[in-house]
């Protein structure tokens, strides 16, 4: 087996050696606030099966970096407004790079610590989806 410079582990703590990170009670109280956008980059499966943030933004990790970015073909104008910005993902492994990330861009951004697979056994409010069609 190859080893690598650099495990995945290796760059998840790095990367929140850097960044904002948010605790779930914080969360909480910012759900609904105008000056904040909570940002879900987990996949539309993971989204239908378990639920999401209320008022969440839905924006795929494979995208995010064009999402952001003015200059891009792909830039959404969500991006674009004076707000905190608050990634998460399931475990909190995939929001911590994509913010050390979008740091590393020159956007400001913050990410849910524990994410999303412990947000609502800590009293973090969920929305189920209502469309029922599976992709």
């Amino acid at each position: 087996m190859k080893k690598l410079k650099q495990s995945s582990a290796d760059m998840v703590r790095h990367a929140r050696e850097r960044i904002e990170e948010v605790e779930i009670s914080d969360l909480i109280k910012l759900v609904g606030d105008e000056n904040t956008v909570i940002v879900d980059i987990r996949d539309i499966r993971e989204r239908q099966r378990s639920g999401f943030i209320p008022g969440s933004y839905h924006a795929p990790r494979g995208m995010i970096e064009f999402w952001v970015d003015p200059e891009s073909p792909y830039f959404k104008e969500i991006f674009a407004q004076d707000k905190k910005y608050v990634f998460h993902c399931a475990s909190g492994w995939r929001s911590a790079l994509t913010v050390a990330t979008l740091q590393d861009m020159g956007f400001e951004a913050a990410h849910l610590r524990e994410g999303f697979s412990k947000w609502e056994e800590n009293g973090g409010p969920v929305e189920m989806p209502t469309d029922t069609h599976k992709p």
